[in-house]
């Protein structure tokens, strides 16, 4: 099964800060332990939700964009890793395992999977395995 941990910061809007040296030390051996053991297919952090910006769709399908900061939103997504565990409860134990620092979250949700569609889905959807093929190998490149 794969899961994404998604982190959350619940941070200042315009706030485009970077991690100290020594919190990056810290967190590159969390990761590291993931790589280790197996687990860690992807990562990656992201820029403050103040140089974001959102598309939204109207109930008439039109949309509209809106620039970061968002001033309803109480937390953001810091980031991602993608990790690939027997159970819901493995993942978890992994993010229990992560140096926490103040204002920080793990949200853990696991991935659909093609083949838990389905299979009308899978058959409206059947370019799906080559288009994420196309993808992987690009990602490797």
């Amino acid at each position: 099964m794969r899961f994404m941990m998604i982190t959350k910061e619940f941070e200042q809007p315009n706030s485009d800060t970077m991690p100290d040296a020594k919190g990056a030390a810290t967190m590159m051996k969390y990761l590291e332990s993931l790589e280790k053991a197996g687990v860690l297919l992807a990562f990656d952090g992201l820029r403050s939700a103040g140089m974001g910006a959102r598309v939204s769709f109207s109930a008439a399908g039109q949309p509209l964009v809106t620039d970061g900061p968002f001033s309803e939103t109480k937390e953001v997504v810091g980031g991602y890793w993608m990790i690939q565990v027997s159970s819901k409860e493995e993942a978890i134990a992994w993010a229990k395992r992560c140096p926490a620092f103040p204002n920080f979250a793990i949200e853990i949700r696991q991935v659909v999977e093609f083949a838990d569609f389905p299979a009308d889905v899978q058959e409206a959807a059947a370019i799906y395995p080559k288009l994420k093929a196309q993808c992987q190998s690009r990602s490797r490149t």
